[in-house]
């Protein structure tokens, strides 16, 4: 029995994708990135903008070149999965980011590329391997080559037509597929996230000074205490902060997701100071347990919280 050729392979994959749910999917030559993407991300730790993401610093070789993930590795497909809600928190909330309303996205998306990659293997006969944001890939450079979208300024990966509100998730695989053609647009000249961020962390120039990211600092950093200015500029935020992507013009148009698990929970749609400050740390656990919520770690929601007291009563 003669194989499908590989334009059949792409189609046949770039369908079932789509059938899964994912908005977008495109394929890239698996290879080492480009110098001009090595170097400036070389630049950005020895600046030490990576901030508390010490992991940042961590597998640079594995975040260079994606065919050391996977032996024989000669594509790597990159998905995008929207997570614009339907619904948002109501006034007097403590506000959550988007992309944690519903269930923790690292399960969600892990199952779909999953049952993916398990299609790619049957049709291919080729070894693949899923990654999510937790793997050591450049998730937002790939998806850039494979077609999907570019970075903009703001750090964030934006789909032409339908904004930034989007989990990436990547397969790479043995198997060879036709590349899709990368996407060569920009959005400067624009610079509204850089004038909107809260906190002065937006270099204008696609960078992102960690330190100084609201998002970072609300859920990477775990210490007992942050600087004296967060609590001047975090208002009732309290898991991340999406104002540089809630000014961008690419999301004025966003679609709200069909994806149930990211319907905003209970929990969120009802969270005050008042509530966490009566919860106890099984109670967060139970409470959080399959939410990207739950990275936080209870004291680190608690000190948040109190980041904010003063603007809540």
């Amino acid at each position: 029995m003669q194989s499908p050729s590989i334009d059949i392979l792409a189609t046949t994959i770039k369908s079932q994708a789509s059938r899964l749910g994912f908005d977008a999917c495109g394929f890239a030559a698996a290879a080492p990135v480009d110098a001009v993407a090595a170097e400036r991300y070389e630049r950005w730790l020895e600046q030490g903008r990576n901030g508390c993401m010490q992991w940042a610093a961590r597998h640079r070789d594995l975040r260079r070149d994606p065919t050391m993930l996977l032996d024989g590795a000669r594509t790597v497909i990159s998905l995008a999965l929207n997570y614009y809600p339907a619904r948002f928190q109501p006034p007097g909330t403590l506000r959550v980011a988007y992309y944690a309303y519903g269930r923790d996205y690292h399960e969600v998306l892990r199952e779909k590329l999953t049952s993916l990659a398990h299609i790619i293997e049957e049709i291919t006969h080729c070894a693949t391997r899923p990654c999510v944001d937790s793997a050591p890939i450049r998730e937002r450079y790939w998806a850039q080559q494979a077609g999907l979208g570019f970075i903009g300024r703001n750090n964030c990966f934006i789909i032409p037509g339908k904004g930034s509100f989007f989990f990436l998730g990547e397969i790479v695989t043995a198997a060879q597929l036709p590349p899709d053609k990368p996407c060569t647009l920009t959005c400067d000249g624009c610079g509204q996230c850089v004038k909107a961020c809260p906190a002065g962390a937006l270099t204008g120039e696609g960078a992102v000074d960690a330190s100084r990211c609201l998002s970072c600092l609300l859920i990477e950093n775990h210490d007992d205490t942050l600087p004296d200015w967060v609590g001047k500029v975090v208002g009732n935020r309290v898991v991340g902060c999406d104002e540089c992507q809630l000014c961008c013009p690419h999301n004025r148009g966003a679609i709200p997701t069909t994806i149930e698990d990211f319907a905003p929970t209970p929990a969120v749609m009802t969270l005050t100071s008042e509530r966490i400050q009566a919860m106890t740390s099984g109670e967060f656990k139970r409470t959080f347990a399959h939410s990207a919520i739950s990275r936080l770690r209870f004291k680190t929601l608690r000190r948040n919280v109190a980041l904010t007291s003063d603007k809540n009563h």
